[in-house]
């Protein structure tokens, strides 16, 4: 089985969103760093400024610095994993970055098991519930929502080892997936739940897939929420 590195980022915007509103529809936004985690060490990207200390945000080189090391490891062999990294991580690396295509030909390489479970259940479910599912007791020393309030109050080391956890959890979370040939998480009612993935696809071999059964939802999602950034930088 090759390696796994999972990877995510943590926004310098502050943003107060409406109920239901989604965070993508008020991009571009400024990244304030970048993680990767390969099971043994994390690898953090964030901007200097002129002390050598975080700086308020990562400038394009940054990120695109990021991104060529994630390329990297891709073609050297490891399986690059992101929860959500589909969607948002690496759609908004690559604006931020100046090279959609780099973005792309990485997104196309990535394992992403909320896309996968979106692909063949039509919703997805947030990470720390199906860490919830599975049992994971990995802390989270803050909410995700607070970690750009954190990172312009100057609390940066916080933020840093905040991103560190959620690329811990996730690299967690896929082992598990594999381990168990499913992946489990809490609903909102609080019940345990399932779901048959006896193997994980990189989102190249699920954009084909066909489309679920959402018949029973209200508003359910196009698959283009998740790709149609893909499509605008090919």
């Amino acid at each position: 089985m090759t390696s796994c590195i999972a990877f995510d980022i943590e926004l310098a915007d502050i943003i107060d969103l409406a109920p239901g509103e989604d965070l993508n529809g008020r991009g571009p936004f400024r990244i304030a760093c970048a993680a990767a985690y390969d099971g043994n060490a994390v690898t953090h990207w964030y901007g200097r400024d002129a002390a050598g200390e975080p700086d308020a945000h990562m400038a394009p080189a940054d990120v695109h610095a990021a991104l060529m090391h994630l390329r990297s490891e891709q073609e050297a062999g490891a399986r690059l994993v992101a929860w959500n990294g589909l969607a948002f991580d690496l759609r908004w690396m690559g604006v931020a970055a100046q090279d959609l295509g780099l973005a792309r030909h990485i997104a196309l390489d990535l394992y992403d098991p909320m896309f996968q479970l979106f692909v063949e259940r039509g919703f997805p479910v947030a990470l720390a519930k199906v860490a919830r599912g599975f049992h994971i007791t990995e802390g989270k020393s803050m909410d995700g929502a607070a970690a750009p309030h954190e990172w312009q109050a100057g609390n940066r080391q916080s933020v840093l080892d905040y991103v560190a956890q959620d690329c811990r959890l996730t690299e967690q979370v896929f082992g598990h997936i594999e381990r168990t040939g499913e992946l489990r998480w809490i609903s909102a009612r609080g019940e345990p739940k399932s779901h048959a993935m006896p193997a994980l696809h990189p989102v190249c071999e699920l954009l084909d897939r066909p489309l679920p059964d959402t018949s029973w939802m209200t508003d359910p999602w196009p698959r283009s929420k998740f790709t149609g950034w893909l499509d605008a930088s090919a």
